[in-house]
Protein backbone atom coordinates (compact mmCIF):
# COMPACT_ATOMS: atom_id res chain seq x y z
CA UNK A 1 0.00 0.00 0.00
CA UNK A 2 1.28 3.47 -0.89
CA UNK A 3 1.79 5.42 2.35
CA UNK A 4 3.56 8.42 0.80
CA UNK A 5 2.19 11.74 2.12
CA UNK A 6 -0.40 13.29 -0.15
CA UNK A 7 0.00 16.84 -1.39
CA UNK A 8 -2.98 18.85 -0.13
CA UNK A 9 -5.29 20.04 -2.87
CA UNK A 10 -5.30 23.83 -3.04
CA UNK A 11 -8.86 25.14 -3.35
CA UNK A 12 -9.58 27.47 -6.26
CA UNK A 13 -8.91 31.14 -5.60
CA UNK A 14 -6.55 30.69 -2.68
CA UNK A 15 -6.71 30.17 1.06
CA UNK A 16 -7.73 32.51 3.89
CA UNK A 17 -4.77 34.43 5.29
CA UNK A 18 -2.83 33.18 8.28
CA UNK A 19 -1.12 35.35 10.92
CA UNK A 20 2.25 35.11 9.17
CA UNK A 21 0.61 36.18 5.88
CA UNK A 22 -0.84 39.25 7.60
CA UNK A 23 2.59 40.07 9.03
CA UNK A 24 4.17 39.79 5.58
CA UNK A 25 1.48 42.00 4.07
CA UNK A 26 1.98 44.66 6.75
CA UNK A 27 5.72 44.65 6.10
CA UNK A 28 5.22 44.97 2.34
CA UNK A 29 2.81 47.88 2.71
CA UNK A 30 4.99 49.67 5.28
CA UNK A 31 8.03 49.30 3.02
CA UNK A 32 6.07 50.78 0.08
CA UNK A 33 4.94 53.72 2.24
CA UNK A 34 8.53 54.39 3.30
CA UNK A 35 9.76 54.22 -0.30
CA UNK A 36 7.01 56.60 -1.40
CA UNK A 37 8.27 59.09 1.20
CA UNK A 38 11.81 58.74 -0.22
CA UNK A 39 10.50 59.21 -3.80
CA UNK A 40 11.50 55.64 -4.67
CA UNK A 41 8.05 54.19 -5.44
CA UNK A 42 7.27 54.23 -9.16
CA UNK A 43 3.54 54.64 -9.88
CA UNK A 44 1.99 53.41 -13.15
CA UNK A 45 -1.56 54.10 -14.41
CA UNK A 46 -2.85 53.00 -17.84
CA UNK A 47 -5.12 55.06 -20.08
CA UNK A 48 -8.88 54.64 -20.45
CA UNK A 49 -8.90 53.12 -23.95
CA UNK A 50 -11.49 50.36 -24.46
CA UNK A 51 -13.42 51.29 -21.33
CA UNK A 52 -15.97 48.60 -20.34
CA UNK A 53 -15.35 46.62 -23.54
CA UNK A 54 -15.15 42.82 -23.49
CA UNK A 55 -12.00 42.04 -25.49
CA UNK A 56 -10.31 38.66 -26.17
CA UNK A 57 -7.79 37.71 -23.51
CA UNK A 58 -8.63 40.72 -21.33
CA UNK A 59 -10.99 41.33 -18.42
CA UNK A 60 -12.14 44.34 -16.44
CA UNK A 61 -13.70 45.21 -13.09
CA UNK A 62 -16.28 47.83 -12.22
CA UNK A 63 -13.96 49.25 -9.55
CA UNK A 64 -10.22 50.03 -9.51
CA UNK A 65 -7.52 47.51 -8.65
CA UNK A 66 -4.17 48.21 -7.01
CA UNK A 67 -1.08 46.06 -7.74
CA UNK A 68 2.12 46.25 -5.69
CA UNK A 69 4.95 44.24 -7.23
CA UNK A 70 7.01 42.37 -4.65
CA UNK A 71 9.20 39.97 -6.67
CA UNK A 72 9.55 39.09 -10.35
CA UNK A 73 7.65 41.23 -12.82
CA UNK A 74 4.21 41.61 -14.36
CA UNK A 75 3.58 42.51 -17.99
CA UNK A 76 0.18 44.21 -18.18
CA UNK A 77 -1.62 44.26 -21.52
CA UNK A 78 -4.19 46.98 -22.19
CA UNK A 79 -6.12 47.75 -25.39
CA UNK A 80 -3.58 50.35 -26.59
CA UNK A 81 -0.50 49.88 -24.40
CA UNK A 82 1.58 47.58 -22.20
CA UNK A 83 3.11 48.31 -18.80
CA UNK A 84 6.00 46.42 -17.23
CA UNK A 85 5.76 46.29 -13.44
CA UNK A 86 9.06 45.70 -11.63
CA UNK A 87 9.74 45.02 -7.92
CA UNK A 88 8.79 48.08 -5.91
CA UNK A 89 6.40 49.44 -8.57
CA UNK A 90 2.75 50.29 -7.92
CA UNK A 91 0.06 50.07 -10.61
CA UNK A 92 -3.51 51.35 -10.26
CA UNK A 93 -5.84 49.98 -12.94
CA UNK A 94 -8.90 52.24 -13.33
CA UNK A 95 -12.41 50.84 -13.16
CA UNK A 96 -13.61 49.40 -16.45
CA UNK A 97 -10.19 49.26 -18.15
CA UNK A 98 -9.67 45.86 -19.85
CA UNK A 99 -6.37 44.23 -18.95
CA UNK A 100 -4.47 40.97 -19.00
CA UNK A 101 -1.38 39.85 -17.09
CA UNK A 102 1.66 37.75 -17.98
CA UNK A 103 4.03 37.22 -15.07
CA UNK A 104 7.71 36.30 -14.88
CA UNK A 105 9.83 34.98 -12.01
CA UNK A 106 13.49 35.92 -11.54
CA UNK A 107 16.11 33.14 -11.62
CA UNK A 108 16.62 33.39 -7.86
CA UNK A 109 13.29 34.83 -6.69
CA UNK A 110 9.78 33.60 -7.58
CA UNK A 111 7.04 35.94 -8.74
CA UNK A 112 4.99 37.53 -5.98
CA UNK A 113 2.71 40.55 -5.73
CA UNK A 114 0.02 42.10 -3.56
CA UNK A 115 -3.34 42.97 -5.09
CA UNK A 116 -6.19 45.07 -3.67
CA UNK A 117 -9.73 45.00 -5.09
CA UNK A 118 -12.88 46.89 -4.14
CA UNK A 119 -16.24 45.15 -3.89
CA UNK A 120 -19.16 47.27 -2.66
CA UNK A 121 -18.45 47.73 1.08
CA UNK A 122 -15.63 45.20 1.07
CA UNK A 123 -11.93 45.34 0.26
CA UNK A 124 -10.02 42.22 -0.79
CA UNK A 125 -6.28 41.90 -0.35
CA UNK A 126 -4.41 38.90 -1.68
CA UNK A 127 -0.88 37.69 -2.24
CA UNK A 128 -0.36 36.14 -5.67
CA UNK A 129 2.17 33.58 -6.89
CA UNK A 130 3.02 31.80 -10.15
CA UNK A 131 0.57 28.89 -10.22
CA UNK A 132 1.47 27.84 -13.79
CA UNK A 133 4.16 29.11 -16.19
CA UNK A 134 3.61 32.89 -16.57
CA UNK A 135 0.13 32.68 -15.00
CA UNK A 136 -0.62 34.31 -11.63
CA UNK A 137 -3.05 32.92 -9.10
CA UNK A 138 -4.08 33.75 -5.57
CA UNK A 139 -2.04 32.16 -2.81
CA UNK A 140 -3.84 33.67 0.21
CA UNK A 141 -6.70 36.16 0.38
CA UNK A 142 -8.72 38.06 2.93
CA UNK A 143 -11.85 40.23 2.71
CA UNK A 144 -12.09 43.31 4.93
CA UNK A 145 -15.28 45.04 6.00
CA UNK A 146 -15.04 48.61 4.68
CA UNK A 147 -17.81 50.91 5.99
CA UNK A 148 -16.00 53.93 4.50
CA UNK A 149 -15.55 52.20 1.14
CA UNK A 150 -16.41 55.32 -0.94
CA UNK A 151 -13.66 57.31 0.78
CA UNK A 152 -11.01 54.60 0.37
CA UNK A 153 -12.03 53.91 -3.22
CA UNK A 154 -12.02 57.68 -3.76
CA UNK A 155 -8.34 57.72 -2.76
CA UNK A 156 -7.60 55.21 -5.53
CA UNK A 157 -9.56 57.36 -8.00
CA UNK A 158 -7.65 60.44 -6.82
CA UNK A 159 -4.32 58.65 -7.41
CA UNK A 160 -5.44 58.00 -10.99
CA UNK A 161 -6.50 61.64 -11.50
CA UNK A 162 -3.31 63.04 -9.93
CA UNK A 163 -1.12 60.76 -12.07
CA UNK A 164 -2.75 62.08 -15.24
CA UNK A 165 -2.71 65.73 -14.21
CA UNK A 166 0.23 67.79 -15.39
CA UNK A 167 0.69 70.39 -12.67
CA UNK A 168 3.66 71.95 -10.84
CA UNK A 169 2.89 70.10 -7.59
CA UNK A 170 1.80 66.84 -9.26
CA UNK A 171 4.48 64.64 -7.70
CA UNK A 172 3.84 65.98 -4.20
CA UNK A 173 0.10 65.40 -4.52
CA UNK A 174 0.57 61.93 -6.01
CA UNK A 175 3.00 60.91 -3.27
CA UNK A 176 0.61 62.07 -0.55
CA UNK A 177 -2.37 60.24 -2.04
CA UNK A 178 -0.43 57.00 -2.57
CA UNK A 179 0.83 57.15 1.02
CA UNK A 180 -2.70 57.67 2.33
CA UNK A 181 -4.11 54.80 0.25
CA UNK A 182 -1.41 52.32 1.28
CA UNK A 183 -1.72 53.52 4.86
CA UNK A 184 -5.44 52.67 4.83
CA UNK A 185 -4.62 49.17 3.57
CA UNK A 186 -1.96 48.67 6.24
CA UNK A 187 -4.32 49.85 8.96
CA UNK A 188 -6.98 47.36 7.87
CA UNK A 189 -4.50 44.49 7.85
CA UNK A 190 -3.17 45.43 11.28
CA UNK A 191 -6.45 46.08 13.10
CA UNK A 192 -9.39 44.33 11.39
CA UNK A 193 -10.81 41.17 12.92
CA UNK A 194 -11.51 38.03 10.91
CA UNK A 195 -15.29 38.47 11.01
CA UNK A 196 -15.63 38.45 7.22
CA UNK A 197 -13.27 35.52 6.88
CA UNK A 198 -15.15 32.93 8.92
CA UNK A 199 -16.64 31.59 5.67
CA UNK A 200 -13.97 28.94 5.27
CA UNK A 201 -14.13 26.15 2.76
CA UNK A 202 -16.70 26.20 0.00
CA UNK A 203 -18.67 29.26 1.17
CA UNK A 204 -15.50 31.34 1.17
CA UNK A 205 -14.62 30.07 -2.30
CA UNK A 206 -18.14 30.72 -3.64
CA UNK A 207 -18.03 34.37 -2.62
CA UNK A 208 -14.68 34.87 -4.30
CA UNK A 209 -15.74 33.11 -7.49
CA UNK A 210 -18.88 35.24 -7.78
CA UNK A 211 -17.04 38.51 -7.11
CA UNK A 212 -14.36 37.71 -9.70
CA UNK A 213 -16.55 36.07 -12.34
CA UNK A 214 -19.84 37.99 -12.14
CA UNK A 215 -19.47 39.27 -15.71
CA UNK A 216 -19.31 35.69 -17.02
CA UNK A 217 -22.74 34.93 -18.50
CA UNK A 218 -22.19 31.21 -17.82
CA UNK A 219 -21.73 31.74 -14.09
CA UNK A 220 -24.51 30.10 -12.07
CA UNK A 221 -25.09 27.69 -9.22
CA UNK A 222 -24.42 24.67 -11.44
CA UNK A 223 -21.16 26.07 -12.84
CA UNK A 224 -19.87 27.01 -9.38
CA UNK A 225 -20.81 23.58 -8.00
CA UNK A 226 -18.90 21.88 -10.82
CA UNK A 227 -15.90 24.08 -10.09
CA UNK A 228 -16.01 23.10 -6.41
CA UNK A 229 -16.77 19.45 -7.18
CA UNK A 230 -20.08 19.17 -5.35
CA UNK A 231 -23.76 19.04 -6.28
CA UNK A 232 -25.76 22.23 -6.93
CA UNK A 233 -28.35 21.28 -4.29
CA UNK A 234 -25.68 20.69 -1.66
CA UNK A 235 -23.92 23.98 -2.47
CA UNK A 236 -27.16 25.98 -2.41
CA UNK A 237 -28.14 24.49 0.95
CA UNK A 238 -24.66 25.06 2.40
CA UNK A 239 -24.52 28.68 1.25
CA UNK A 240 -28.02 29.50 2.50
CA UNK A 241 -27.39 27.84 5.87
CA UNK A 242 -24.12 29.75 6.36
CA UNK A 243 -25.19 33.19 5.10
CA UNK A 244 -28.99 33.32 5.30
CA UNK A 245 -29.07 34.31 1.61
CA UNK A 246 -29.89 32.13 -1.38
CA UNK A 247 -26.92 31.62 -3.66
CA UNK A 248 -28.76 32.72 -6.81
CA UNK A 249 -29.85 35.88 -4.98
CA UNK A 250 -26.23 36.55 -3.98
CA UNK A 251 -25.08 36.14 -7.60
CA UNK A 252 -27.75 38.56 -8.79
CA UNK A 253 -26.97 41.06 -6.02
CA UNK A 254 -23.27 41.22 -6.89
CA UNK A 255 -24.09 41.59 -10.59
CA UNK A 256 -26.60 44.38 -9.93
CA UNK A 257 -24.08 46.24 -7.77
CA UNK A 258 -21.75 46.31 -10.77
CA UNK A 259 -24.56 47.33 -13.12
CA UNK A 260 -25.52 50.24 -10.88
CA UNK A 261 -21.95 51.49 -10.93
CA UNK A 262 -21.87 51.28 -14.73
CA UNK A 263 -25.18 53.18 -14.96
CA UNK A 264 -23.77 55.87 -12.67
CA UNK A 265 -20.35 56.27 -14.27
CA UNK A 266 -20.51 55.31 -17.97
CA UNK A 267 -22.59 56.23 -21.04
CA UNK A 268 -22.88 52.57 -22.06
CA UNK A 269 -26.20 51.41 -23.43
CA UNK A 270 -28.29 49.40 -20.99
CA UNK A 271 -27.96 46.26 -23.11
CA UNK A 272 -24.16 46.63 -23.00
CA UNK A 273 -24.26 47.01 -19.22
CA UNK A 274 -26.47 43.94 -18.97
CA UNK A 275 -23.97 41.86 -20.94
CA UNK A 276 -20.97 43.24 -19.00
CA UNK A 277 -22.78 42.35 -15.75
CA UNK A 278 -23.25 38.72 -16.72
CA UNK A 279 -26.76 38.82 -18.26
CA UNK A 280 -27.15 37.62 -21.85
CA UNK A 281 -30.79 38.79 -21.95
CA UNK A 282 -31.42 42.53 -21.48
CA UNK A 283 -35.07 41.93 -20.63
CA UNK A 284 -34.21 39.49 -17.86
CA UNK A 285 -31.55 41.93 -16.60
CA UNK A 286 -34.17 44.68 -16.38
CA UNK A 287 -36.51 42.43 -14.36
CA UNK A 288 -33.76 41.40 -11.93
CA UNK A 289 -32.59 45.01 -11.61
CA UNK A 290 -36.09 46.21 -10.76
CA UNK A 291 -36.52 43.44 -8.20
CA UNK A 292 -33.34 44.52 -6.41
CA UNK A 293 -33.56 48.31 -6.87
CA UNK A 294 -37.28 49.00 -7.12
CA UNK A 295 -37.00 50.66 -10.54
CA UNK A 296 -35.89 49.82 -14.05
CA UNK A 297 -32.31 50.52 -15.23
CA UNK A 298 -33.61 53.30 -17.50
CA UNK A 299 -35.54 54.95 -14.65
CA UNK A 300 -32.51 54.60 -12.35
CA UNK A 301 -30.24 56.38 -14.85
CA UNK A 302 -32.87 59.06 -15.57
CA UNK A 303 -33.27 59.77 -11.85
CA UNK A 304 -29.50 60.11 -11.45
CA UNK A 305 -29.30 62.50 -14.40
CA UNK A 306 -32.16 64.58 -12.99
CA UNK A 307 -30.55 64.80 -9.54
CA UNK A 308 -27.25 65.90 -11.07
CA UNK A 309 -29.04 68.58 -13.05
CA UNK A 310 -30.84 69.78 -9.93
CA UNK A 311 -27.52 70.03 -8.12
CA UNK A 312 -26.13 72.31 -10.82
CA UNK A 313 -29.11 74.65 -10.39
CA UNK A 314 -28.51 75.20 -6.67
CA UNK A 315 -27.38 78.69 -5.62
CA UNK A 316 -23.69 79.26 -4.95
CA UNK A 317 -24.17 81.28 -1.76
CA UNK A 318 -27.06 81.59 0.72
CA UNK A 319 -27.52 84.94 2.47
CA UNK A 320 -30.02 85.95 5.16
CA UNK A 321 -32.25 87.85 2.71
CA UNK A 322 -31.25 86.48 -0.71
CA UNK A 323 -29.51 83.76 -2.67
CA UNK A 324 -26.68 84.21 -5.15
CA UNK A 325 -26.17 82.00 -8.21
CA UNK A 326 -23.00 83.77 -9.43
CA UNK A 327 -19.55 82.22 -8.96
CA UNK A 328 -18.47 85.29 -6.98
CA UNK A 329 -16.88 88.64 -7.68
CA UNK A 330 -13.27 89.74 -7.53
CA UNK A 331 -12.29 91.83 -4.53
CA UNK A 332 -11.58 95.53 -5.17
CA UNK A 333 -8.18 95.95 -6.73
CA UNK A 334 -8.12 92.42 -8.23
CA UNK A 335 -9.49 93.28 -11.66
CA UNK A 336 -7.25 93.74 -14.67
CA UNK A 337 -8.25 97.42 -14.95
CA UNK A 338 -6.87 98.11 -11.46
CA UNK A 339 -3.36 96.99 -12.36
CA UNK A 340 -2.43 100.07 -14.41
CA UNK A 341 0.92 101.79 -14.56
Amino acid sequence: MNTAPQTPVRPPFGLPMRPNDRAEMRDVLEDAIQRAGRKQLRVRVPGDEGLMQRLPGLHFHFKPEVFLQMQGRTEFRFPKETLDLRPGDLCVVPAGVPHGETIYSDPDRPFRNLVAGFYSNTLSLHLAHEAAPHKPDIEVIEFFDLPNAPEVEGLAQSVIAAFRRQAPARDHVLRGLVTALLGMFESLVATTTDRLNTDVGKVFQVKWIVREQFSNTNLGVKAIAERLQCSPDYLSHLFHSATGEKLIHYIHRIRIEGARLALESTPLHISEIAFASGFDDAGYFARVFKKHCGESPADYRARLDASRGAGEQRPKTIYYDRVDFSPGQAAPGDSEDDGGD
